[in-house]
């Protein structure tokens, strides 16, 4: 790969990394493309190069997640990891972008349909991990069989209350810090046999 490509790439990360920050301190809405340039140290021009639109940089904050989020559930299951360590890596995975993530569950109801629709997608393929491995715990008799949706919905559910409701639980530092090892056992109890 040659050295423009790799600055260019480097450039398109380090705008993405920043835009992450700033979601998370401000929120979707608030964060502006200029303060995005500035933050990244870089011409504003420069993330119109990488980002034809703030919708496009707005959407690869939420893809970045994502995919981290993705790739890792996707190596443990992949592994056979119980269940437990799933979860443990998903709210590994969220504390890491805490802010940013709080606002995709805050915000994603207001956005474009396009934004939306990659927040589903998110969404589902956790689902999709999370019960594969609920489903081969149950396959082996260590938790009860339950509906799919049930199992994501009152895990996503539970996970999501404590976030978006964060400053009542923790309003100084991580929510999933603080609360997180609860939520897993809370959740771990209720499936149990």
């Amino acid at each position: 790969m040659s050295s423009r490509v790799e600055q260019k790439e480097a450039t398109r990360r380090r705008l993405i990394t920043q835009a992450v920050r700033l979601v998370g301190e401000q929120g979707f809405a608030h964060t502006r493309t200029v303060d995005v340039a500035r933050a990244a140290k870089v011409s504003h021009g420069t993330v119109f190069a990488h980002f034809p639109s703030r919708e496009d940089l707005v959407l690869a904050v939420a893809g970045h997640i994502g995919r981290e989020l993705t790739d890792r559930l996707h190596e443990l299951v992949g592994s056979g990891s119980g269940l437990r360590e799933v979860l443990e890596a998903h709210l590994r995975c969220l504390e890491e972008n805490e802010g940013a993530y709080r606002q995709l569950v805050v915000e994603a109801p207001l956005m474009p349909e396009e934004f939306r629709a990659t927040w589903v997608g998110l969404q589902s393929a956790v689902a999709s991990y999370l019960c594969a491995a609920a489903e081969a715990e149950a396959s082996w008799g260590r938790i009860r069989v339950l509906p799919a949706h049930l199992v994501f919905n009152t895990w996503i559910g539970l996970v999501h209350h404590y976030m978006v409701n964060k400053d009542l639980f923790v309003p100084e530092g991580s929510v999933i810090a603080v609360h997180g090892p609860a939520l897993i056992g809370h959740f771990m109890t209720l499936l149990h046999t």
